[in-house]
C-alpha cells in the first residue's frame, strides 16, 4: 500500500458536459454518438479526436461509466472526465469509476443527478501509473475471456432453438435416425392438428393429459423460518434453488415450472426445469409428474421450455401463469422412442450451455474478487492472477 495514495477525485480528475443534439440530427452518420447509456445513436460530424472516459449524468444511467471510441459526439447527458496531470491510465480508471458506484453519492431529486462538484468531493487511493497499466490489463483480460465466454453462451442458445423448433416439429424418423423432411418436401409424412401439421406417428394433448399436478403438496416456508432450520435440502421456487431447509416434501424426478414473476415474461432464466432426489418446493413454481408410458420427463420438460406462454400470462404487476390454465397448453407428443430420441440430441447441447454458463460464473465471481482485491491495493498485482484468468 506505500505505492498508493489517497486523493480526493478533484485533485486528478475534472469532468465537463458534451454537447447536446438533437434526435432528428442523429441517424444517419459514421461516427458514434454517445450518452449517458452508451451508444445513443450517430452523426455525421465529431466532437472529440481521441477515446474519453464518460459518466452518465443523469436519470437511470446515472453513475454509469463508459470508454468512447476516437472520432465520437457526446451528448450533455454524460461528463467528460479529463485528467489533471498526465500521468494515469485511462482504462484503470474506467474500472477504478465503476468500482465506486457512483450513482449512491448522485444527489437524488425527481431523478438521480451526479455533477462535477460531487464528483471531486469522493476520496480514492490511486497507485502509480505503472500499477494502474498492470492492474487495468488484468482486468480487461477478465472482460475479454467474460465476453467470449457469453458469446459461446449466446451461440449455444441460438443453436438450441433451431434444434428445438425442427425437433418439435419434425421430429426424428425413427428408421433413419434423422429428422424428417421437412412438411413441403413430404407432405404425406404429416398430418393437421390444432398445433399446425405434425408428424402422423404423433399425437396433440393437453398438459392435464401428459402429467400430473402435484401443486397441492407444495408449501412455502417464510424467510423467518426458514432461517432458523438446518440447511440440508434444496428449497425451489419459480427460478431455481432460493435457499435450504432441513425436510423435504418430494424424493422424485420431477418438472417444476415457474407460476409467476418477472422470469415469466422475460424468459432469462429456464421456465420449466426437471429437478429430482429430496427437495421442498414453495407456491411459486408449479410441480409436474410425467405419466409413464405417454412422455418422458426430459422429453416433456424440454417441450414445456420451450413455449410461448405469454398468450395465457394473466396479471401485470405480477405476471402468473395459473393451474388452470397451465393444464389446458397443447403439446405435441410423439411415441416413446421418438421422444427419447428426441430428448438425446438436445443432451449434447444442454452439456455445453452448461459447462459455458458455469465458467461464466467462476469468471464473474473472480472479476468480482479482482476488482475488489486490485482497486484497493489490499492486494499486490502479479503475473499469478493473469494466468489465473486465462486458466
Amino acid at each position: 500500500m506505500s505505492e498508493w495514495k489517497e486523493i480526493f477525485l478533484g485533485q486528478c480528475i475534472s469532468v465537463s458536459s458534451g454537447e447536446g443534439l438533437p434526435e432528428s440530427k442523429m441517424n444517419p452518420g459514421q461516427y458514434i454518438v454517445y450518452g449517458g447509456n452508451g451508444v445513443a445513436g450517430f452523426h455525421n460530424e465529431f466532437l472529440f479526436e481521441k477515446e474519453q472516459l464518460i459518466i452518465g449524468r443523469v436519470g437511470a444511467h446515472c453513475g454509469n461509466i463508459h470508454i468512447t471510441k476516437a472520432k465520437s459526439w457526446i451528448t450533455d447527458n454524460a461528463l467528460i472526465v479529463s485528467f489533471i496531470e498526465n500521468d494515469n491510465d485511462l482504462l484503470f480508471w474506467y474500472y477504478l469509476l465503476r468500482n465506486l458506484n457512483l450513482r449512491e453519492n448522485a444527489f437524488q431529486s425527481a431523478q438521480p443527478v451526479i455533477t462535477g462538484g460531487i464528483i471531486s468531493k469522493i476520496k480514492v487511493k490511486t497507485p502509480a501509473l505503472s500499477a494502474q497499466r498492470k492492474i487495468a490489463r488484468i482486468l480487461s483480460t477478465a472482460d475479454s475471456v467474460i465476453e467470449k465466454t457469453q458469446a459461446a453462451i449466446a451461440k449455444y442458445k441460438a443453436i438450441k432453438q433451431g434444434m428445438l423448433h425442427d425437433l418439435f416439429t419434425r421430429g426424428i424418423d425413427i428408421q433413419t435416425g434423422k429428422l424428417r423432411p421437412r412438411y413441403e418436401d413430404a407432405p404425406e409424412l404429416y398430418k393437421e392438428s390444432s398445433l399446425g401439421f405434425i408428424p402422423v406417428e404423433w399425437e396433440v394433448m393437453q398438459v392435464a393429459d401428459v402429467s400430473e399436478n402435484l401443486d397441492g403438496k407444495r408449501i412455502p416456508v417464510k424467510q423467518e423460518n426458514r432461517d432458523k432450520q438446518a440447511e440440508i435440502y434444496p428449497y425451489y421456487g419459480a427460478s431455481g434453488i432460493i435457499d435450504y431447509v432441513e425436510d423435504y416434501i418430494f424424493d422424485e424426478p420431477l418438472i417444476l415450472l415457474g407460476e409467476d414473476g418477472e422470469n415469466v415474461v422475460s424468459r432469462n432464466l429456464p421456465l420449466a426445469f426437471k429437478v429430482e432426489g429430496k427437495i421442498w418446493v414453495n407456491n411459486h413454481a408449479h410441480v409436474l409428474r410425467p405419466i409413464s408410458g405417454i412422455t418422458t420427463i426430459e422429453f416433456l420438460c424440454e417441450a414445456l421450455e420451450s413455449i410461448d406462454y405469454s398468450p395465457i400470462v394473466s396479471g401485470s404487476a405480477q405476471p402468473k401463469i395459473t393451474q388452470g390454465h397451465l393444464s389446458k397448453i397443447l403439446v405435441r407428443i410423439p411415441e416413446i422412442e421418438e421422444q427419447i430420441k428426441i430428448s438425446e440430441r438436445l443432451v449434447s447441447i444442454n452439456k455445453k450451455l452448461h459447462t459455458e454458463q458455469t465458467y461464466l460464473h467462476k469468471l464473474q465471481q473472480l472479476k468480482a474478487g479482482l476488482m475488489s482485491d486490485l482497486l484497493s491495493g489490499r492486494v499486490k498485482v502479479s503475473e499469478s492472477q493473469m494466468e489465473g484468468i486465462k486458466g
